[in-house]
């Protein structure tokens, strides 16, 4: 037993517009039943363009009911009935949502008439409601309106089951099938090729332009979770329909997929990700001679094609960490560009400041680090590593399952190199932390 459903409306979310009409034909898998048909005032203005498009203004809907009136009716026709519709999640997330606000669950099963006819009618050049009219000459005398097309889609619907669609309705109502779930412009088989290893995912629009990237556990499901659920918003309506193609790639562990998720957003810049795009700006610890042969040190911001001695997220750690090279090594402050003081005290010599100053650097970095975060991938018998060199994230790979060296250079021929970020470096830092019996000091 079937309700084929159309709806018009004042906008394409519903949480911030309503319904102006609805058709619901009632359908036995062989005959017509019942119909019912009703306008509908949706308390928000109708736009201009859709009074162009479907010819229902404020002025035709305003002596009409607002759907709390007829919620009542439309439960009991909808249901223990199964949901057709073309494009169907459009009208079950308006009809579920008004109908939730009325104090109504329902949670159906659903058809797409759209979807089925893609695999009942291959090779069509599009699939939209009006192009299949043409195609199979179905009459439909009030195009954009409810009823005429509830009647379209009810005539499209009895054409796929003589099309051997009795079979597609049962593999599409089959509780692993995610058909009913996917973006319109989403295909199965976008799905269907995706992997349960951790990874990281892309959305791509209608151009092939990547519009989202994640991490995941497990890439199927959690691309599957982001169609689940009932978020109208229109922010998450219209990036659902923006949605096109999915493409992955497979990495080890969850922790080295959240690393590259990170690298990833940096290098595309997704219009639906909101985290971790903004400019970064790193400061640097950096070395130089001045002309009286004294090394100096100085702060500076990080700058693409230098090299400091060390880098650091914030100017206050630069600072804390300056003044505690100065304090222990004892380094003149004016000579580290940490007082405002031109004059330097005669009895500084330069070989013994330089002294100090290479001591001090050497500390620093060995009390920055060397280390690999060294893990057992999901699949397969090598080593998941993440190299960090001298407190800094250098890149990550797999390792052969035999292999016993652990140093920079050793390792470094089996990294891919990656830029790092301040997201990196705190992901590196806390799972090290969380995780010391994943960590080996590098020699």
């Amino acid at each position: 037993m079937y309700a084929i459903v159309d709806i018009e409306t004042t906008g394409s979310h519903p949480d911030k517009n309503g319904i102006t009409e609805i058709a619901i034909v009632l359908f036995n898998g062989k005959e017509v039943e019942g119909r019912y048909e009703t306008l509908i005032n949706p308390g928000y203005p109708i736009p201009k363009f859709i009074t162009y498009l479907t010819g229902i203004s404020n002025e035709t809907v305003a002596s009409a009911p607002g759907f709390s009136e007829v919620a009542p009716k439309i439960f009991n026709l909808l249901s223990n009935r199964i949901f057709v519709a073309h494009n169907v999640n459009f009208d079950y997330t308006f009809i579920r949502y008004h109908l939730l606000q009325c104090g109504y669950h329902w949670l159906p099963k659903k058809l797409c008439t759209l979807k089925l006819s893609r695999k009942a009618f291959p090779g069509l050049q599009k699939y939209g409601l009006g192009h299949l009219c043409k195609v199979f000459e179905i009459v439909n005398s009030s195009r954009h309106r409810a009823g005429g097309d509830a009647d379209a889609t009810t005539i499209l619907f009895q054409k796929i089951l003589q099309e051997g669609g009795e079979k597609l309705i049962k593999d599409f109502l089959k509780k692993e099938n995610h058909d009913q779930i996917l973006p319109p412009n989403l295909s199965k088989e976008s799905i269907n090729k995706l992997p349960y290893v951790p990874g990281v995912y892309y959305f791509h629009n209608e151009k092939g332009k990547i519009i989202y990237v994640g991490k995941a556990k497990n890439i199927k499901k959690r691309v599957l979770s982001h169609f689940t659920g009932l978020n109208t918003s229109k922010k998450r309506q219209e990036f659902l329909r923006n949605i096109y193609e999915v493409s992955c790639t497979e990495c080890p562990t969850e922790f080295t997929a959240f690393i590259l998720e990170s690298i990833e957003i940096k290098k595309y810049w997704p219009e639906y990700n909101f985290s971790q795009k903004h400019a970064e700006q790193f400061y640097g610890i950096y070395l130089f001679e001045d002309s009286a042969g004294f090394m100096r040190l100085a702060i500076d911001k990080k700058r693409k094609h230098t090299t400091p001695v060390a880098t650091f997220a914030y100017l206050a750690d630069a600072h804390r960490t300056m003044w505690k090279m100065a304090r222990e090594f004892e380094l003149h402050p004016a000579l580290c560009f940490l007082q405002k003081q031109a004059y330097i005290p005669n009895d500084i010599l330069p070989e013994i400041h330089n002294e100090r100053v290479i001591d001090a650097i050497a500390y620093l970095q060995q009390n920055l680090g060397s280390f690999a975060i060294v893990e057992q991938p999901v699949t397969g018998n090598q080593k998941s590593c993440v190299l960090v060199e001298n407190g800094k994230f250098y890149g990550m790979g797999l390792l052969p399952e035999d292999n016993n060296t652990y140093n920079s250079e050793a390792l470094k021929k089996y990294m891919t190199v990656y830029p790092e970020n301040e997201m990196i470096r705190t992901l590196v830092k806390s799972y090290s932390q969380k995780n010391a019996d994943h960590v080996i000091k590098l020699d």
